[in-house]
């Protein structure tokens, strides 16, 4: 069951708010297509009523970091087995998509609805958006399927648990509530199924490896998260919201991680020497043999200092112990490597364990 969220006005009486229906879905559709980040933040918008080769329009069409489609479904006045189906349908499609399909939605996308950016190309809307040098070399290796609706039913409740429980379908569904106070309007979101606990039944479902034990970290994605610094000082970061901090507190002290640098490849190898804290909590060595917070040096990190005002968008940092790095313009890379939109991750998949002994032979790791 999803997270019911209530909405109460504070004064002299406390007041609940009710919740009510939004004008018409197609409202809620132009307000996913403004900001899909509404959704999930690590999402780019590259299509919407796309037509599909059955000749039915898709409401949304999604790439999430690792250049994997994500199809958004709106249930509107549908049954759930007519939206789930639809969905289901548009995932057989999705997956058959070539680079070139995918680049050629996009250009469709931005030429009607962004005419005066119609020259901008995937590639470069993709890196400006997730902050990386390049995109992946293999677009599209899986998919996910997203029901949005105003409210969910119980039906779509058990069929969407049914496929992704016993099947490992990468289908969810979110929901949102609509509120009405004094002239302002309010949106909130909730999903049926945790995305990260979605993620694992896939994995488990459809039969990858067990987790090897190795932790993978994603590093960067903001300018002020320089690598050299955290080569010397001693830590991984992540910040912008909880969707991006929160993987962090899996990583646990004395295990082995491996870092890697969306759009370069992969820069080090370290052991979790601490648990994770906010950056106004993390000391280092000043080089005069005093520990002082970080944020109090003259580093790019120190400016991460200036949302900590905002514990939800705050940088959260993990200390750690390198054991082998690189420079960054020596980044490892290989056609196969492993990457993942996280902070952190425990990779099930066959790719990962192929990276983490391709990793171990290239920088020389022994065990």
């Amino acid at each position: 069951m999803p997270i019911e969220i209530g909405l109460w006005r504070l004064g002299k009486k406390l007041e609940k708010v009710e919740f009510s229906s939004m004008d018409s879905e197609s409202r809620l559709e132009e307000v996913l297509a403004d900001d899909i980040s509404i959704i999930d933040p690590n999402l780019l918008l590259i299509g919407r009523q796309v037509q599909t080769a059955y000749n039915k329009f898709a409401d949304l069409l999604a790439l999430d970091g690792d250049a994997n489609l994500v199809v958004i479904e709106l249930k509107r006045s549908r049954t759930p087995r007519e939206v789930v189906a639809q969905l289901l349908d548009y995932g057989s499609w999705v997956r058959g998509l070539q680079d070139e399909d995918i680049a050629g939605v996009f250009e469709d996308y931005r030429k009607q609805y962004y005419p005066d950016e119609a020259q901008t190309s995937l590639d470069d809307a993709f890196c400006k958006w997730f902050r990386v040098q390049e995109m992946p070399e293999e677009l599209n290796e899986s998919h996910k399927l997203v029901v949005v609706a105003g409210e969910l039913d119980d039906s779509t409740e058990r069929i969407i648990n049914y496929l992704s429980e016993e099947y490992g379908v990468a289908i969810n569904a979110v929901f949102f509530r609509f509120f009405r106070d004094d002239g302002n309007e309010y949106l909130t979101r909730a999903w049926l199924i945790d995305p990260g606990e979605a993620e694992v039944k896939v994995v488990e479902k459809r039969g990858e490896e067990p987790w090897n034990g190795e932790f993978y970290v994603s590093f960067g994605g903001n300018p002020n998260r320089d690598w050299e610094e955290a080569r010397k000082y001693g830590f991984v970061s992540a910040g912008g919201g909880s969707w991006y901090t929160k993987s962090l507190s899996m990583l646990e002290k004395g295990s082995r991680f491996w870092a890697n640098m969306p759009g370069a490849g992969y820069v080090g190898v370290g052991r979790v020497a601490d648990e994770v804290v906010p950056i106004d909590d993390f000391l280092v060595d000043d080089g005069k043999g005093d520990r002082v917070p970080i944020a109090s040096l003259p580093l790019k990190i120190a400016n991460q200092l200036t949302v900590a005002k905002d514990p939800e968008k705050a940088e959260r940092m993990v200390r750690v112990e390198w054991i082998k790095t690189v420079p960054a313009d020596q980044a490892i890379h290989e056609k196969g490597f492993f990457g993942n939109q996280n902070s952190a991750a425990k990779p099930r998949s066959k790719k990962w364990a192929h990276t983490v002994e391709r990793l171990k032979m290239r920088l020389g790791i022994k065990h």
